[in-house]
């Protein structure tokens, strides 16, 4: 007996270790899932106590209870959508980033949190799986579970409901109304809270464009995050903080200032723009035409998915066809923006023909330096057979003053431009203008300069007018203007020291 007893109690013991063992690395696991993982395992891990599947496909969702006027429900989140690889890869990207902001201080499980324009509610998911049960997403025909009816720029909730709102790759970029959707982010966000951004747009521009906003908010951070696929683009994320010391400013407030600074960001671009023409061409109706190709438009160059509206502001648009038809619908890149369009005309030759046009706001009047009547002659210059026919290119200089034949005089009603410009757009604002005003651009653009109006103005295509060669008669300069072309050269120089990206136009 006593050999036998004592080989059970060597096997005894040898289970016993063993299964002491086990427990041991049960127990390491179990630590490790619950400290870094947050509860929940790798995709494909084999050794896992929480089943990925198992967790997708039978777990009982509950929707945030009385959440604005939200109303609440017991859910359970579709199997279909939830046993997707796709899904499960992203939830577990949104865990990995909502566990790092968590970390840093900007959530905790005690949030009340929304996330918003999620389609399928995976970032909601992730939130709750982290231990924040009072989430909630929102989004456009919603037909998920922890997915509510709602629009990122029209939220069904209270003001001051959320401690931390997020937006996942997508969701403010594809906005179409991306102030709109920051006002409503600022309304809905409780003060200090915290409003988290993933964005595509990775360029200086956009993002600056991004903070200016949020007015009652202030920039924390911004950081570049890979994507959950590795074919996705790299991740832009920022971090805003809603304060109580910034107010709401309006857009009077924003531009009674006359001091005009041009942002770093902004010079930084004018030195990738096209170069200037340094000799004055001797057949400039061809040269300028020419140097459309080499144009590098801001829309190319940046991202303007974030901005408050689009403008295009034609000065001395002439008729329809000659530059908005032509050149602007056509040609410029406008990232499918809609802009609102205003043609500035003094001829009243060509007033007629922006009656039907829709989206066009036509001011009969003259962009100058202030409001007065004026005089606004048509001239005509050698080989011009008939200036009624296509109403010669007129100028709101005194007759006494023209150098050309007069071929006909109009009183017009000019008015302050600069003012007008800072009374109808904002810095939020992309806007672009082309100016064609006859040899005026000596008188307007310092005006805009002094004023600070130049700031508001993204992009300029200005003509520069001088005594030019003739098409029609070699060595013939034009009558009409007295500055030259190096006087040209300084006036575009000048801007772009300043920081305008101006390009040369025709």
């Amino acid at each position: 007996m006593g050999p036998s007893t004592g080989k059970r109690g060597f096997l005894r013991n040898i289970v016993v270790r063993f299964f002491l063992f086990s427990l041991l690395v049960f127990g390491i696991r179990f630590a490790y899932v619950i400290v870094i993982h947050g509860e929940s395992c790798d995709i494909g891990d084999e050794f896992c106590f929480f089943s990925s599947s198992n967790l997708f496909e039978n777990q009982k969702l509950v929707t945030t209870a009385g959440v604005g006027h939200a109303s609440s429900s017991s859910v359970i989140l579709h199997p279909a959508a939830a046993s997707t690889p796709e899904f499960q890869k992203r939830v577990m990207f949104y865990i990995t980033v909502f566990q790092d902001l968590i970390v840093d201080g900007f959530l905790s499980t005690k949030s009340k949190a929304l996330c918003v324009e999620t389609p399928i509610g995976d970032d909601v998911y992730a939130l709750k799986e982290i231990g924040v049960d009072d989430a909630v997403g929102i989004y456009k025909k919603a037909a998920k579970p922890l997915v509510i009816n709602g629009l990122g720029f029209r939220q069904p909730f209270h003001d001051n409901t959320f401690d931390f709102i997020f937006s996942g790759a997508g969701g403010f970029d594809r906005s179409e109304k991306a102030a709109e959707f920051a006002e409503e982010v600022q309304r809905t966000l409780k003060p200090e809270g915290y409003f988290i951004v993933h964005t595509a747009s990775n360029d200086t521009y956009s993002f600056n464009s991004f903070i200016g906003l949020f007015n009652c908010c202030k920039f924390i951070r911004s950081r570049h995050i890979d994507g959950f696929d590795s074919n996705m683009p790299e991740i832009h994320e920022i971090v805003m903080k809603k304060v109580n010391d910034i107010k709401i400013r309006r857009k009077t407030d924003q531009n009674s200032n006359n001091k005009c600074y041009v942002k770093g960001y902004k010079q930084d671009l004018v030195k990738r723009a096209e170069p200037l023409i340094p000799k004055e061409p001797l057949k400039p109706w061809l040269t300028l035409k020419r140097n459309i190709q080499n144009v590098k438009y801001l829309p190319s160059m940046v991202d303007i998915t974030f901005k408050q509206r689009y403008i295009y502001i034609d000065v001395g648009s002439r008729s329809y066809g000659s530059s908005i038809a032509s050149w602007f619908k056509k040609q410029y890149p406008k990232q499918n923006k809609t802009f609102e369009i205003y043609a500035i005309e003094a001829d009243k030759h060509f007033h007629d023909q922006y009656k039907s046009k829709k989206g066009v706001t036509l001011l009969p009047y003259a962009a100058w330096v202030k409001n007065e009547s004026l005089t606004f002659e048509i001239n005509q210059t050698p080989g011009d057979e008939n200036v009624e026919k296509g109403r010669g290119m007129g100028r709101i200089q005194p007759v006494e003053s023209g150098g050309g034949i007069v071929g006909s005089v109009d009183e017009i009603q000019g008015f302050d431009f600069a003012e007008w410009l800072k009374n109808t757009v904002t810095e939020k604002d992309f806007v672009v203008m082309k100016m064609d005003i006859e040899g005026t651009e000596f008188d307007l653009i310092p005006r805009l300069i002094e004023t600070g109006a130049i700031c508001l103005i993204d992009e300029v295509f200005l003509e520069c007018h001088y005594n030019r060669w003739q098409k029609c008669c070699p060595g013939v300069r034009s009558p009409k203007y007295q500055k030259t072309y190096g006087q040209c050269l300084d006036l575009f120089k000048s801007l772009r020291q300043r920081g305008v990206l101006v390009h040369q136009w025709w």
